[in-house]
């Protein structure tokens, strides 16, 4: 595990070298033990963890970019939990936060859930349980952005990525006018990509988004498809390539120039 601090923010992850891309979380927590101890957990899920001691630092740094979830402490100095989790649900619906709140703190339970929490924990708490709940918030987040996709997916059948153009409904592809012939598998595959241009998929997800969670595949089966899927779209130089291999962790697509 990994260690920088700065600001008071840190920030901690493991090495990954297998099934899932990790996850960046937020800790919103004033006592540094407790964080660090959050922290060391949360990596193994796999997860970067990022950590801010206080609330206006911590919001600052929770409207900076798109986390996967957030844990918030309810007492923190210079702006508190509640109001903290009530600016961050103004800017977006969708982000998981899970609350920290003290022994028979009901009513913080209470406005926490009011105000947009999705869970919360209290302290003081099982590491295993603080482990399950993030994993089930991410779970259910995780569906809920598939169900959402899905449906802009069939709002949009038509998706441009620089000079790569996919037609759902027709089920052809052109790059820069031309047609690409592509088996159904490959035009699965290609469809899924276009759909989550710079977001990272390990080998797994691909094998059970694309081919069905009931399919008995195999690495190679994604890495195959990829190799033939790259020929067909003139991968073969990096500057114009759409999909890019993530050393030890699966597959992004980006739109070439």
């Amino acid at each position: 595990m990994t260690l920088t601090s700065q600001s008071g923010i840190a920030t901690h992850s493991r090495s990954v070298t297998n099934e899932r891309a990790p996850r960046c979380i937020l800790v919103i927590e004033d006592e540094r033990d407790i964080a660090e101890l959050i922290a060391l957990h949360l990596a193994d899920l796999p997860a970067q963890v990022t950590l801010a001691n206080d609330g206006p630092g911590g919001l600052q740094l929770a409207l900076s970019k798109p986390w996967d979830a957030i844990v918030l402490d309810i007492r923190l100095p210079g702006l508190n939990g509640l109001d903290l989790c009530r600016e961050v649900r103004a800017q977006t619906s969708q982000l998981p936060i899970l609350m920290l709140t003290a022994r028979g703190g009901e009513l913080d339970r209470v406005l926490g859930l009011e105000l947009g929490a999705d869970d919360y924990l209290t302290k003081p708490f099982s590491v295993l349980e603080l482990q399950a709940r993030v994993k089930a918030l991410l779970r259910r987040s995780a569906v809920t952005m598939a169900r959402q996709a899905d449906a802009a997916a069939q709002r949009a059948p038509l998706i441009e990525q620089g000079r790569l153009r996919v037609d759902r409904v027709q089920r052809r592809a052109w790059l820069a006018g031309a047609e690409v012939v592509l088996t159904p598998r490959e035009f699965d595959l290609l469809w899924h990509f276009v759909q989550h241009p710079g977001r990272v998929f390990t080998r797994t997800e691909l094998l059970d988004d694309v081919w069905g969670q009931g399919h008995d595949g195999y690495d190679h089966t994604v890495n195959s498809h990829i190799n033939r899927l790259r020929s067909k779209l003139g991968d073969e130089r990096a500057e114009a390539a759409f999909i890019h291999t993530v050393w030890g962790v699966g597959y992004r697509f980006e739109a070439a120039k």
